[in-house]
Protein backbone atom coordinates (compact mmCIF):
# COMPACT_ATOMS: atom_id res chain seq x y z
CA UNK A 1 0.00 0.00 0.00
CA UNK A 2 3.20 1.92 0.19
CA UNK A 3 3.08 6.01 -1.12
CA UNK A 4 5.08 6.32 -4.79
CA UNK A 5 6.82 9.54 -5.65
CA UNK A 6 6.27 10.66 -8.72
CA UNK A 7 8.32 13.81 -10.18
CA UNK A 8 6.29 15.29 -12.99
CA UNK A 9 7.05 17.50 -15.57
CA UNK A 10 4.55 20.01 -17.44
CA UNK A 11 4.00 19.86 -21.29
CA UNK A 12 2.07 21.07 -23.76
CA UNK A 13 1.44 24.62 -21.30
CA UNK A 14 0.10 27.10 -24.03
CA UNK A 15 -0.73 30.71 -22.95
CA UNK A 16 -3.78 30.31 -21.44
CA UNK A 17 -2.41 27.09 -18.89
CA UNK A 18 -5.58 25.25 -20.14
CA UNK A 19 -4.21 22.67 -21.99
CA UNK A 20 -1.49 21.63 -19.11
CA UNK A 21 0.02 18.09 -19.15
CA UNK A 22 2.16 16.38 -17.02
CA UNK A 23 4.08 13.42 -17.87
CA UNK A 24 6.23 11.50 -15.52
CA UNK A 25 10.09 12.07 -15.14
CA UNK A 26 10.78 9.48 -12.67
CA UNK A 27 8.70 7.39 -10.31
CA UNK A 28 9.85 6.36 -6.75
CA UNK A 29 7.97 3.14 -5.83
CA UNK A 30 7.58 2.47 -2.33
CA UNK A 31 6.44 -1.12 -2.71
CA UNK A 32 7.60 -2.23 0.70
CA UNK A 33 6.02 0.92 2.66
CA UNK A 34 9.15 2.32 3.96
CA UNK A 35 8.12 5.80 3.06
CA UNK A 36 4.51 5.06 3.82
CA UNK A 37 5.98 4.01 7.35
CA UNK A 38 8.70 6.38 8.15
CA UNK A 39 5.78 9.37 7.49
CA UNK A 40 3.56 7.39 9.76
CA UNK A 41 5.81 7.46 12.27
CA UNK A 42 7.08 11.01 11.78
CA UNK A 43 3.89 12.46 11.92
CA UNK A 44 2.29 15.38 14.00
CA UNK A 45 4.55 17.79 16.25
CA UNK A 46 4.74 20.28 13.51
CA UNK A 47 7.98 19.42 12.32
CA UNK A 48 7.10 18.30 8.77
CA UNK A 49 3.63 20.03 8.08
CA UNK A 50 3.95 19.56 4.30
CA UNK A 51 4.78 15.96 4.39
CA UNK A 52 2.10 15.35 7.26
CA UNK A 53 -0.75 15.73 4.54
CA UNK A 54 0.47 12.99 2.33
CA UNK A 55 -2.47 10.87 2.18
CA UNK A 56 -1.85 6.63 1.70
CA UNK A 57 -4.85 6.61 -0.42
CA UNK A 58 -4.98 9.73 -1.89
CA UNK A 59 -2.61 12.38 -3.88
CA UNK A 60 -0.36 14.95 -2.51
CA UNK A 61 0.79 17.61 -5.11
CA UNK A 62 3.96 19.48 -4.49
CA UNK A 63 4.63 22.21 -7.14
CA UNK A 64 9.08 23.65 -7.96
CA UNK A 65 8.19 26.48 -5.65
CA UNK A 66 7.24 24.46 -2.68
CA UNK A 67 10.05 22.14 -3.28
CA UNK A 68 12.72 24.19 -0.91
CA UNK A 69 10.08 23.77 2.16
CA UNK A 70 10.06 19.74 0.91
CA UNK A 71 13.56 19.43 1.31
CA UNK A 72 14.13 20.71 4.83
CA UNK A 73 11.54 18.28 6.11
CA UNK A 74 13.35 15.55 4.28
CA UNK A 75 16.41 16.47 6.70
CA UNK A 76 13.86 16.81 9.58
CA UNK A 77 11.96 13.35 8.24
CA UNK A 78 16.04 11.93 8.09
CA UNK A 79 16.34 12.34 11.61
CA UNK A 80 13.41 9.59 12.19
CA UNK A 81 14.73 7.55 9.95
CA UNK A 82 16.19 4.16 11.90
CA UNK A 83 17.43 1.47 9.22
CA UNK A 84 19.78 2.12 5.45
CA UNK A 85 16.55 1.33 3.51
CA UNK A 86 14.86 4.13 5.05
CA UNK A 87 18.08 6.83 4.87
CA UNK A 88 18.34 5.11 1.12
CA UNK A 89 14.57 6.14 -0.08
CA UNK A 90 15.13 9.39 1.16
CA UNK A 91 18.07 10.20 -0.29
CA UNK A 92 16.26 9.46 -3.91
CA UNK A 93 13.63 11.37 -2.66
CA UNK A 94 16.04 14.05 -1.97
CA UNK A 95 17.41 13.77 -5.70
CA UNK A 96 13.83 14.23 -6.80
CA UNK A 97 13.44 17.01 -4.89
CA UNK A 98 16.51 18.95 -5.90
CA UNK A 99 15.29 18.54 -9.52
CA UNK A 100 11.87 19.90 -8.86
CA UNK A 101 13.33 22.69 -7.33
CA UNK A 102 15.36 23.84 -10.37
CA UNK A 103 13.12 23.54 -12.72
CA UNK A 104 10.01 25.41 -12.31
CA UNK A 105 8.29 23.00 -14.67
CA UNK A 106 8.18 19.66 -12.57
CA UNK A 107 6.22 18.88 -9.63
CA UNK A 108 6.42 16.10 -7.36
CA UNK A 109 3.36 14.16 -6.34
CA UNK A 110 3.00 11.41 -3.82
CA UNK A 111 0.51 8.93 -4.57
CA UNK A 112 -0.79 6.54 -2.78
CA UNK A 113 -2.61 3.31 -3.54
Amino acid sequence: MGVDVVLYRVVGAGPDRRRVSYVPAEVLPDPDDVLLDLLTRARGGGRTPLLDRVDPIGELVVPADRAPQLLAELRRLAEAARAAPELAHLRRLDRLARRCRQDGEMEIRFEGD
